[in-house]
């Protein structure tokens, strides 16, 4: 007889109130400047905010969110705010799917374009970003950090229809 464990599984759906100490956690651990669990809070209140975790399902069949993606609706455009995944989680595609299931979301409201600011340093995102179809529209210079470490954020929209 031999046994096995199923393999741990991700699962993307809508997180809520409930999930501002983890997604905060999450932020914290991705981010120089963290947000907070009111922060996120105060976002998810918004009727236009619409945040997307992916839930981690563990061999033993407990639930762990790894990441999220916070987005915000403005007429027929849209805005990541901000994308976070758990280092731990990182490199397994998990910012990608969450990246995928909101834009599919944002197509099912007729949304016409996506923008999203990244650290131009960010090489693993703005990497994802651009393989995703978005291309830079603009640049922040010196938006990140300060004096001679500070870098520009990138600005970069997908157009949807």
């Amino acid at each position: 007889m031999s046994w096995f464990l199923p393999r741990a599984s991700i699962h993307i759906d809508r997180a809520g109130m409930r999930d501002v100490d983890a997604l905060a956690a999450i932020h914290e651990q991705s981010f120089e400047r963290a947000w907070g669990p009111e922060e996120f809070a105060a976002l998810l209140a918004q009727d236009n905010a619409i945040c997307l975790a992916a839930r981690r399902t563990g061999v033993t069949g407990m639930r762990r969110t790894v990441g999220f993606v916070l987005l915000r609706l403005a007429a027929d455009e849209a805005e990541i705010l901000t994308v976070a995944v758990l280092p731990a989680s990182r490199g397994r595609g998990t910012g990608r799917r969450l990246i995928e299931e909101a834009l599919r979301i944002l197509y099912r409201e007729h949304v016409g374009a996506v923008f999203l600011e990244v650290d131009e340093d960010n090489a693993p995102a703005v990497s994802l970003y651009r393989g995703l179809g978005f291309v830079e529209v603009g640049r922040r210079p010196a938006y990140y950090g300060q004096g001679a470490d500070a870098s520009c954020a990138l600005v970069m929209r997908l157009q949807l229809r």
